[in-house]
This record gives C-alpha cells, sequence and structure tokens, in this order.
C-alpha cells in the first residue's frame, strides 16, 4: 500500500513558534503509537527569519559572534535537541520538518536520512541539472566546486519511538554572508552554496518547494495528501 505523507506549509514563521508546532505534532504522534493508535506522516516547508540553530551536542564555540552582533544582524539563536552542529536558517531558504513514523514507512533512521538526501539530490539533478553527492560522515547535499566541497543543504534531525522532527535546510535565494559568522556544520574546512549563486539568478521561490515536495514524497515512496 502507498504511503501517505500529509503536506502543510507553514510560510514565513518564527523559528521559537515553528519549534513549537512541530512539538505539538510530534508529541501526537508519540501519544498515538504509545495507545497503538495509527499514527500520520506530516511533511510540513517553512521560510524563517534570519536564526542560528545549535544541536544538543554542538560546540558553542562554532558560534563565531557575540549575542550583541546577533541583535545588530537582526538574528536569534536557539539551543535545541537535534542531532548536528550549527546551523543558518533565513530567508530564501526551503526548511522542511518531516514528522515520520519509520516503522509505518517501514526504514530505518539512517535510510530515513538517504532518502531525504537522495530526493534533493535528484531534484537538483533533474530540475536544474546539478550534480550533488552524499559525503562519507558529513550529512547532507554537497557539490564540487573550484572552492572546494560546497553543501546546499543541511540535514539535522532527532527521533523517539522511530518519530523523527527537525529536517532539512535546502539554499535557494539564500543570503550566504549571514553563513560567516559561523562555522556551518562544524566545519572550519568547507564552504555553503546556493541554488541563486550556481545558476547566478534568483530563483521562483514558490515553484521550488512546489517541485521538491514531489521528489521527497517519490524518495519516500508515498503519495502527498
Amino acid at each position: 500500500m502507498t504511503n501517505r505523507i500529509i503536506f502543510e506549509d507553514w510560510n514565513q514563521l518564527d523559528y521559537g513558534k515553528a519549534w513549537k508546532k512541530q512539538e505539538k505534532i510530534f508529541n501526537r504522534q508519540i501519544d498515538r503509537k504509545q495507545k497503538n493508535e495509527p499514527t500520520e506522516n506530516t511533511l510540513i516547508f517553512v521560510e524563517h527569519p534570519h536564526v542560528y540553530t545549535l544541536g544538543k551536542n554542538g560546540d558553542r564555540s562554532n558560534m563565531l559572534i557575540t549575542d550583541e552582533m546577533l541583535e545588530k544582524i537582526n538574528a536569534t539563536y536557539y539551543h535545541i535537541d537535534r542531532g548536528g552542529d550549527v546551523t543558518y536558517h533565513g530567508p530564501g531558504q526551503i526548511v522542511g520538518y518531516p514528522i515520520f513514523d519509520l516503522e509505518k514507512l517501514g526504514i530505518s533512521y539512517k535510510g530515513f536520512i538517504e532518502n531525504i538526501e537522495n530526493g534533493i539530490i535528484k531534484y537538483l539533478r533533474a530540475t536544474h541539472g546539478i550534480e550533488t553527492f552524499q559525503l562519507p560522515k558529513a550529512t547532507g547535499v554537497w557539490l564540487e566546486t573550484e572552492r572546494g566541497h560546497e553543501k546546499i543543504c543541511a540535514i539535522g534531525t532527532r527521533a523517539s519511538k522511530y518519530v523523527t522532527m527537525h529536517g532539512f535546510a535546502l539554499n535557494i535565494n539564500t543570503n550566504l554572508e549571514y553563513f560567516d559568522y559561523i562555522n556551518p556544520c562544524g566545519f572550519t574546512d568547507k564552504g555553503v552554496t546556493s541554488l541563486e549563486k550556481i545558476k547566478g539568478v534568483k530563483q521562483d521561490f514558490e515553484k521550488e518547494k512546489s517541485i521538491l515536495k514531489g521528489f521527497l514524497a517519490e524518495a519516500f515512496e508515498a503519495e502527498l495528501v
């Protein structure tokens, strides 16, 4: 039977408010599992104002700016409960939160991450002719440029009782200067890029969201509802 994924577009939303909404959906699925009731799989797209988030085991020293500087560049900061190190979210970036029951989907946690990566890799190849890849010991989606390895999509998630939350951040029209204030995902020897930078022109953000969700559904052999 085809898996079903409920798709929600939260448009632009403050990170803290989105985190609370995520947790509400996540906790509802955990509660359903504990009661042996049917669970749902939900994929959320959202665009955040400027914000930096640090994973639960991340190194605060990878934040290279002070609280005063955060205020100056109109950004906020959250230390959260996902895996991974520090990353940036902001306008022009598709942030995706898959709140999935991995048991229901019949996949492992590793398979869940790989499906996200593969869906984005296929989207970039089929839609834009851009060849990207997975990098050993470095989650996310990467490409090789004259500057070396550059990440176009970061991934940081958590799971409890095989239910996931948090997710990925794909740079479409992202202002990459905001990455200068951190060591992205803890790396000091790798860069960050965006679809706009690669193609040299600003992209139709809503169109890219519409296309991307289809590739992610396909990666999980699911239909969006």
